[in-house]
């Protein structure tokens, strides 16, 4: 029996340490990507896709520039990843849509989350905008299928509350159109909001009351309270 027990312990002893290895090189290729994708982010907005260098970025993030090429084959396959990056966290701001019926509600949450993701995430916002105004190169087939069809779907939930009586009939892509807009305006004319305000960022209180705003204008414009 002695031997059985001894070589058990052995196993699992043995069984630990290539998982707690695993585990570790997980977190370090977790935090690198993060770094790089962080300092991309930012390279990208200011650069654009054509200006950015991955030399630039690798120096941004304070890794060597071989780490970039490592986590990423192409300067292409780190824009794409960005971008696609910047556009899900917007998609999943809108799960308020499946969260209540009341659209007043909904609305609102959806709206307070762009907001506040573009105070927290500005250059990721300028990037989309870049990429959209030089005609959407290389997100093209994303937009077309992902964004196209998390689009879609909400229309149909703002139709039905319209066919309900639920708010006023209005086009319910303008709407959308018009919180994308709204929304982002905060991060890609954020400059422009600093010098109408004696050249100071919005303080916490003033964004609070932005937000408000926003949402109170919109709202009201659909025949809805809240």
């Amino acid at each position: 029996m002695t031997p059985l027990k001894t070589g058990s312990k052995t196993d699992s002893k043995t069984a630990v340490k290539p998982a707690q290895n695993g585990a570790h090189k997980a977190a370090i290729r977790q935090e690198n990507e993060e770094q790089i994708l962080a300092a991309a982010e930012k390279v990208f907005a200011d650069y654009g896709f054509k200006g950015a260098t991955t030399a630039l970025i690798a120096e941004v993030a304070n890794v060597p520039k071989a780490n970039v090429h490592y986590y990423f084959s192409t300067k292409e396959a780190l824009y794409r990843r960005i971008m696609e990056d910047v556009c899900d966290h917007w998609l999943e701001a809108a799960m308020t849509f499946d969260n209540s019926a009341d659209p007043a509600i909904i609305l609102r949450g959806y709206i307070e989350a762009k907001m506040d993701l573009s105070r927290a995430r500005p250059y990721g916002s300028r990037l989309w905008a870049h990429e959209i105004i030089r005609g959407a190169k290389f997100s093209s087939d994303y937009i077309s299928t992902t964004v196209k069809n998390w689009l879609d779907s909400r229309v149909v939930v703002i139709r039905g509350w319209i066919a309900e009586g639920k708010m006023d009939h209005i086009e319910p892509y303008s709407l959308m159109y018009m919180i994308f807009a709204t929304t982002q305006h905060y991060a890609d004319f954020g400059a422009q909001i600093e010098i109408f305000n004696n050249d100071q960022p919005l303080s916490e209180t003033q964004f609070a009351e932005a937000k408000e705003n926003v949402v109170r204008i919109i709202l009201k414009g659909v025949g809805l309270n809240g």
